[in-house]
């Protein structure tokens, strides 16, 4: 093929935007890879170089690899029909900087890759420091819904107690590193170098570091090392170079291998994995790899994903892991989020405090006509799987805030999203008596410590005080406007205003705090998108 452009006559690009027809001149800016030929007719287009051609009379599919999980949106419910909600935590926040990436390169960002809560949880909240004997505290707020007059919001905010530096306890980590041929690229494999290298400066003297890698075949490059030879560990990563196929499953196998013949009973053992997630080799499927972490996690050893690249990005097997796996996910797009969440974060991102989080809220059905739960679509559980401790839910980081939104339809609001049910004949439907009609909703929490297997149960009342939205904290704003803005880009069907003016509107109310200027950086996101 010559390096130089020509004009298709019909082309059929097929990527984030959809599919696209019409007679184009195919010119990639920044992609650089090859052409592979399918039959006579079509020629399926995997990267394009810029000047690569497509020859006359073609009909050309771009196929985008990026891979995303589908998330089916949470519609309302009624309290007299689905008296309880469920679900597990969720402190990852690889949605929200991958949503970055898309809009700093002015790409349109696929819905599917929008994790509304993962959005919302990248921001740190000025929730109360817990004082007793449980290792978070809970904040409750009740306010006006910016999207949709006449609804309201609930806030739920969950804030981890911090273990201070010194009492921390001693980690086991294998770090298990991706070094196949896909990870040969800028924002890849020496991406990953240089993070990992923020971590290992956090390590201590009696701290151990094994770094194990994977392609064609998985390996270990370096026994566990004293977290105080620092130089020896990045000696190992500077040496590691891209190339084969993806034995990720082999590769875990060995991770996690070695982390049990280390296993530090009372420390803190974690498999580190760091790739674009793209197994190949073995077990590949996402049910394979859901099985197989499911059984690592019965070893006691957590487990912490960080993303890297574009192009061929496999983010649904990277959050099928990090869920499945006692575990929290990462998506690493530059050294800047780097340094945030292996560096700054460390304590809150590599150090957990309780497992198996899970949150279950009641609403009182002579206040609540309809709720639905804002994200959390892939975190959702079965009302019976709330007291059930064989079932798998969120941990919960040193230090770590965590924030939940329920959109709420007010008895007595005629609303065009309320799901109506039909009248009951076998079953009455009762309303809560009067001495609880100054409540809201019961909340309930339960959560294991980071070594036990028995759950520990609390529970809350939210009292039925509704705030005006410009009478709410700092923090239910931002956190709204942070929802809003990700329910803007799904567009979701369920929002009425989606007025990007006002979702800034309401971010600027609520960024006071904020030392590190990530809110301001999510006010310049909300600018770049019509």
């Amino acid at each position: 093929m010559k390096e130089d452009i020509l004009t298709a006559s019909e082309v059929i690009i097929q990527g984030h935007n959809g599919v696209k027809k019409g007679k184009s001149e195919i010119r990639m800016q920044e992609n650089i890879g090859y052409v592979l030929p399918n039959s006579s007719d079509v020629m399926y287009v995997k990267e394009v170089k810029p000047t690569s051609i497509i020859p006359n009379d073609k009909n050309v599919i771009f196929t985008d690899d990026e891979d995303y999980g589908a998330i089916v949106e949470n519609q309302f419910t009624s309290p007299k029909s689905e008296p309880l909600s469920t679900f597990s935590i969720d402190v990852d926040n690889a949605s929200y900087t991958n949503v970055r990436r898309f809009i700093n390169q002015g790409q349109t960002v696929p819905k599917d890759a929008v994790r509304v809560e993962e959005m919302v949880n990248f921001f740190k909240y000025n929730y109360e420091k817990p004082t007793g004997n449980h290792p978070f505290a809970i904040a409750t707020e009740y306010g006006d819904c910016p999207w949709n007059e006449k609804h309201k919001l609930v806030k739920i905010g969950l804030q981890g107690k911090e273990i201070p530096t010194n009492e921390l306890p001693n980690s086991n980590f294998v770090f298990l590193i991706d070094v196949s041929g896909s990870m040969n690229s800028q924002n890849k494999l020496p991406l990953l170098k240089e993070s990992m290298k923020v971590l290992v400066n956090q390590l201590r003297k009696n701290d151990k570091v094994a770094i194990v890698v994977y392609a064609g075949a998985a390996g270990m490059v370096l026994p566990p090392t004293s977290g105080d030879e620092k130089e020896t560990i990045i000696k190992a990563l500077d040496k590691l170079s891209a190339g084969g196929s993806t034995a990720g499953g082999a590769g875990i196998e060995l991770a996690y291998k070695m982390a049990t013949e280390n296993f530090i009973k009372g420390g803190n053992n974690r498999v580190i994995l760091a790739t674009d997630g793209d197994f190949n080799v073995g077990a590949s499927s996402n049910k394979d790899m859901e099985t197989l972490i499911e059984e690592k996690r019965k070893s006691g050893v957590f487990l912490t994903c960080l993303g890297f690249g574009m192009g061929n990005y496999k983010d649904s097997k990277m959050e099928i892991l990090a869920n499945k796996g006692n575990g929290n996910y990462a998506y690493i797009d530059n050294i800047q989020e780097a340094n945030r969440f292996l560096g700054k974060e460390f304590k809150g991102s590599m150090f957990a405090i309780a497992k198996d989080v899970k949150i279950q809220i009641e609403f009182n059905p002579k206040h609540v006509q309809s709720y639905r739960l804002i994200g959390y679509e892939n975190r959702k559980l079965r009302p019976e799987d709330f007291k059930n401790d064989a079932i798998d839910a969120g941990e919960l980081g040193s230090g770590h805030t965590v924030t939940a939104l329920y959109e709420i339809i007010p008895t007595g609001v005629e609303s065009s999203f309320n799901q109506d049910i039909a009248d009951l004949k076998y079953s009455e439907i009762k309303t809560a008596p009067k001495d609880y009609s100054d409540e809201l909703a019961t909340i309930k929490f339960r959560y294991k410590k980071p070594d036990g297997e028995k759950s520990i149960e609390m529970v809350e009342t939210i009292k039925n005080n509704v705030l005006l939205l410009d009478k709410t904290s700092e923090d239910f704003k931002f956190s709204a406007a942070v929802a809003w803005f990700g329910l803007k880009l799904r567009d979701s069907k369920l929002v009425t205003n989606k007025s990007s003016k006002d979702i800034k509107a309401l971010a600027l109310q609520g960024k006071s705090k904020d030392e590190d200027g990530y809110r301001s950086e999510f006010i310049r996101l909300v600018e770049a998108v019509n």
